[in-house]
């Protein structure tokens, strides 16, 4: 292949490509182990997949999905890894929704005081992780795995009973927000271009949260100094040092963003959909945002391809139940297969693209001297 541009574009679809075919044949095998007919399953998730509605319930589960994903991908450009998101997201959301159900604001500015409430949480609750490591060394992962647990099994835990609309309830949680402290749906604006939305869907306005948050990590890691900076802290902390870039700063201004970015996980559940935090909150979001970071390669648009995978697998797992195609647990290992496999080929395909350096290089001295 000696055209460079064209080899490079091969190399850039080779590892999802690969990726997804080695999860489908992965997938189909032990379909086929478990009793049931693969062809068939895959063709209910297709045909389910053809429908507006799923694409409304993937778009619903990709948002939290890739909000959380692109908390994760900060750290990670830092070098850092924050595992914490989990207990970030979880103690921002209850904060938010305990403020939230307490104030009578206009419309846009309640919703405003609840989305800032939630980002103040996260950041104040990341950068604790960040305050240990530089000021008494502690390591990023031990202190987040920790504060996973403060946060869900001791703060939450501890409040959520102080403040609980109806004691008497099966699902106890905190009072209903108001009518003014809800985000509209974006039904309208899919309607103009498709259908009228069925079977009650409805999309959520927080989508438009996720797309800023990716245009700004966008942006600010790519287009600013700070950006450049929190990268080259992250490549080669040393080098970035003697550039006079202050690595303490670095690894707060990380952590903070970091802990913002998990603020808005929780935000469908608080502003669309139950408008409050409840005993069912929907937990995991952060584990699962850590695997759409590394299977979207840390950028924005690969992690929104990751999400809305991980989104439409999610929609159609409770297809199959209902079908009684295959076990739901089939789309967990179609997730876990996806990641582990892009992972493999994005190594692969990483040395051979420093092999091609390495060879260009080579070349170039050769022609010089």
């Amino acid at each position: 292949m000696s055209n460079p541009l064209v080899r490079k574009i091969v190399l850039a679809l080779a590892a999802p490509v690969v990726a997804g075919v080695f999860a489908i044949i992965i997938s189909a095998i032990i379909l086929e182990l478990s009793g049931s007919d693969s062809i068939q399953t895959f063709q209910t998730v297709l045909e389910n997949g053809a429908k507006l509605e799923t694409f409304i319930d993937t778009l619903n589960r990709a948002t939290p999905l890739y909000l959380s994903a692109v908390a994760a991908a900060i750290g990670f450009r830092m070098n850092i890894f924050n595992i914490g998101v989990e207990g970030q997201y979880i103690l921002a959301a209850f904060v938010a929704a305990v403020v939230g159900s307490r104030i009578d604001l206009p419309g846009p500015l309640h919703v405003l005081v609840i989305v800032l409430t939630a980002m103040l949480v996260g950041a104040a609750f990341s950068g604790l992780a960040g305050l240990m490591n530089i000021t008494r060394g502690v390591n990023v992962v031990i202190s987040t795995i920790m504060l996973n647990f403060v946060a869900t099994g001791g703060i939450v835990a501890a409040l959520l009973p102080r403040v609980i609309e109806d004691p008497t309830a099966a699902n106890q949680g905190t009072p209903t927000i108001a009518e003014s402290g809800r985000i509209p749906n974006l039904n309208g604006i899919v309607e103009v271009f498709t259908r009228e939305i069925g079977k009650g869907r409805e999309l959520t306005g927080v989508l438009m949260f996720a797309v800023l948050a990716g245009i700004a990590f966008h942006v600010v890691l790519n287009r600013t100094r700070l950006g450049f900076d929190i990268r080259a802290s992250g490549k080669n902390p040393v080098a970035a040092r003697v550039g006079g870039v202050p690595p303490k700063r670095m690894v707060m201004y990380a952590m903070l963003a970091t802990g913002a970015s998990a603020g808005l996980v929780g935000m469908p559940e608080i502003l669309s959909d139950n408008n409050a935090y409840d005993q069912g909150f929907i937990q995991g979001l952060g584990f699962a945002g850590i695997a759409i970071a590394l299977l979207g390669r840390n950028s924005a648009g690969g992690m929104v391809f990751a999400a809305l995978l991980f989104g439409f697998l999610d929609s159609s797992s409770a297809v199959l139940q209902v079908r009684a195609s295959a076990s739901s647990e089939i789309v967990v290992i179609m997730q876990a297969t996806f990641l582990l496999a892009a992972v493999v080929a994005y190594e692969v395909i990483n040395r051979i693209r420093q092999r091609d350096e390495v060879s260009r290089a080579a070349q170039m001295a050769g022609v010089t001297s």
